[in-house]
């Protein structure tokens, strides 16, 4: 199931277009090119970025086709001439991709994403790519921060409401991927296989004519495991009643208020002195990062986060640019150009490139390595690999697609978290804990 069957062509900036009618135009389409996609900084402070989008980037680059409902629009708002409407119509990207495994951490400077192919079939991508990128890395990345401060309780993703219809099931895969364990959004439960989970809110409680009633509602339809929301009017006289309707075998009560400190406390010395020892306590109140690392004391149960991590934690975008690196020749013929960019502040680096984890003895990551690749030879590196295939020659490496692709990008990036040295997992500011190096 994906998550939209319409074209995602449109989904794009229109210089991204008018740059192909100008290349069609001066016969310089079909340039063998080198693109790469990478982020010149991570967020103030932040010592990595965990990678996430790659699975339903290449969905998206499947539908990325001009149907006549796209070519009309083209044609009636003159976008492009009509010899570049036929070139459209007919378009199916045909390009090799390789990229780092979703899940993978990321660095300033590291190459995650490299696609070689035709300049009018490479540079019409660009905005797709980093639309879907950084959204949902700058997500990822947050939430990774909250898991490591939650040290293996668990975390529910919350956000839908603080987020577009369709950022908000790209939040909850992505917060899924750095290790939350499920989402209140029922589509991305069906669209990517996330686990979904909710029971009621404050206007459940409202209305019912008292708080008890509410309360046998739902342990009537949901049974005593349910989690009960106890904070609507007083918390300690709902903790009372709820013990009374569920009985001691209640599953869990939600705080979404509070002096949660104090009041997580109280809570848990309460259920258990009415014999609901077993009775978890989830929190939800406006959290991120550094209240869940507060809370590292207080019996509590479980997360619930919203705001937070739907908008990366304040830093909603991940810096991330897509720059071509390198051609052939007009001809076609001869070893590859490197280009770059010289701006000030934005100045990148030409060449094909390979990049590597660099890896002590222990197991440990101590930098990203990358390789300037001259004539296409793979790097002598005793480091780890970065880049797997994602698409080869027009058609998509299917293991990366759908809830399975989902499943290991989560997989990856526990596996990836291991290498990092446990500065990395400091919520204070501080540098990059890898140093990206160039060779």
């Amino acid at each position: 199931m994906t998550e939209t069957s319409a074209s995602s062509a449109l989904l794009t900036d229109r210089y991204e277009l008018t740059m192909l009618d100008a290349a069609l135009l001066a016969g310089t389409h079909e340039r063998e090119c080198v693109f790469e996609a990478f982020t010149r900084r991570l967020p103030a402070g932040r010592r990595y970025g965990v990678l996430a989008g790659t699975g339903r980037l290449l969905e998206l680059i499947e539908q990325f086709r001009f149907g006549d409902a796209e070519l009309q629009f083209l044609r009636d708002n003159d976008v492009v001439r009509d010899e570049t409407l036929d070139w459209l119509a007919d378009y199916r990207f045909s390009g090799t991709i390789r990229g780092y495994r979703e899940g993978e951490l990321f660095f300033p400077g590291s190459p995650f994403l490299v696609v070689d192919a035709p300049f009018a079939e490479g540079v019409i991508l660009e905005t797709l790519l980093l639309s879907v990128f950084n959204y949902d890395s700058a997500v990822a990345s947050a939430a990774a921060r909250m898991v490591s401060a939650a040290v293996g309780r668990p975390l529910a993703e919350m956000g839908s409401r603080r987020a577009s219809e369709r950022s908000a099931v790209a939040a909850a895969r992505a917060a899924f991927i750095a290790g939350f364990s499920a989402t209140s959004n029922l589509e991305a439960g069906r669209t990517w296989g996330v686990p979904t989970m909710g029971t009621a809110a404050h206007a459940f409680t409202l209305l019912h004519d008292t708080e008890e009633a509410a309360f046998r509602a739902q342990v009537d339809a949901l049974g005593p495991g349910t989690t009960l929301l106890v904070d609507t009017f007083d918390v300690e006289k709902a903790i009372e009643t709820a013990v009374k309707v569920a009985g001691p075998e209640l599953g869990a009560v939600r705080l979404d208020s509070g002096d949660l400190p104090k009041l997580v406390k109280q809570v848990r010395e309460q259920l258990d002195s009415l014999g609901a020892t077993k009775t978890r306590i989830t929190v939800t109140n406006d959290l991120d990062e550094f209240t869940i690392a507060a809370l590292a004391a207080s019996p509590v149960d479980s997360y619930g986060v919203g705001t937070s991590v739907v908008t990366g934690s304040g830093y909603p975008a991940s810096g991330m640019v897509y720059k071509l690196v390198a051609h052939r020749r007009a001809d076609g013929e001869g070893e590859w150009i490197p280009v770059a960019k010289k701006s000030e502040h934005k100045a990148s680096v030409g060449g094909r490139k390979h990049p590597i984890r660099r890896l002590d003895a222990s197991g440990t990551a101590v930098a990203e390595v990358v390789h300037i690749v001259e004539k296409g030879d793979t790097p002598d590196d005793t480091g780890r690999d970065l880049l797997v295939p994602l698409i080869t020659d027009g058609e998509v490496h299917r293991e990366h697609l759908g809830a399975e692709g989902t499943r290991r990008a989560r997989e990856h990036r526990e596996l990836a978290m291991r290498e990092l040295p446990d500065e990395a997992f400091r919520l204070g500011r501080g540098d990059p804990v890898l140093p990206t190096i160039f060779e």
